[in-house]
């Protein structure tokens, strides 16, 4: 547990924080700390949601918040009205996360919190992530890469406090599932929740469904690949599908991996 009293250690020199708190895996850890090491009221958790963020996912957002009884509060973000983002070239996390960083930081000022943190961890610095180039800008601290934690510290650390999210699967903007270059419209945005969230109904838990105009990539976990050597399984997918607007449904053998879009970028 050494990484996590270094984490205490820096969350407690904060003093006041504005958490950018999605509800997933890691920044419900990151909430359950701070409420651990910092007085109520120093703690202020806030949800941004948009066309990129699910129903399911804030849903998830408010139920741990409550649960926890930590100040939550929902903002609105308007990713889809600025045209650099709906360009979707390799730096559009960086438009979406200025965005989103200006808002919190505006948050904490009103609030009289003097630091604003998200929940990074040493994980997501071996991917492609130009919203970083925003934190850097807005001095937006990540105190779980401050920490050395990982991906997998997060899950185990989790499951030892109590925390029902150890077992979520990883979860990510939905515009992480279009293809740099292919622009970002709110139905296609929609048909990849309902798409997403119809193969999630079928018992698979981690799933990304890829959109290339009218092809649906489907990725799964390795160990729920064979699933789909299943006819009767396929043909309800390829059904429902079709509904959504895609007219070739394929599965990719590579299984679920953070960030495959950014293959491209290599």
């Amino acid at each position: 547990m050494e990484k996590i009293k270094r984490l205490k250690n820096i969350l407690m020199r904060l003093e006041g924080v504005v958490l950018a708190f999605s509800g997933g895996v890691d920044s419900s850890f990151l909430l359950k700390v701070l409420n651990d090491s910092l007085p109520w009221d120093k703690v202020l958790a806030v949800t941004a949601v948009s066309d990129t963020y699910t129903s399911s996912e804030l849903s998830q957002a408010r139920r741990f918040a409550k649960d926890l009884r930590v100040r939550h509060r929902i903002i609105f973000t308007s990713e889809l009205k600025d045209i650099r983002f709906i360009k979707n070239t390799k730096d559009r996390c960086y438009y979406c996360k200025k965005e989103l960083f200006q808002r919190l930081k505006e948050v904490a000022k009103k609030e009289g919190l003097k630091s604003v943190i998200d929940a990074s961890n040493v994980d997501d610095k071996k991917d492609y992530r130009p919203g970083s180039r925003a934190k850097r800008e807005y001095g937006v601290g990540s105190p779980l890469q401050e920490a050395g934690i990982t991906k997998n510290d997060i899950r185990r650390y989790s499951k030892r406090l109590g925390l029902k999210t150890w077992r979520l699967p990883s979860m990510a903007c939905l515009a992480s599932r279009i293809p740099y270059g292919q622009e970002i419209h709110r139905r296609t945005l929609r048909n990849i929740e309902r798409a997403e969230g119809f193969i999630k109904g079928l018992g698979i838990g981690q799933v990304r469904v890829r959109s290339h105009n009218e092809i649906a990539r489907i990725e799964v976990d390795k160990k729920d690949i064979k699933r789909f050597f299943n006819q009767r399984f396929c043909d309800k997918i390829i059904r429902r599908f079709k509904k959504y607007g895609f007219r070739y449904i394929t599965l990719d053998l590579e299984g679920y991996r953070t960030g495959s879009l950014n293959e491209v970028l290599k």
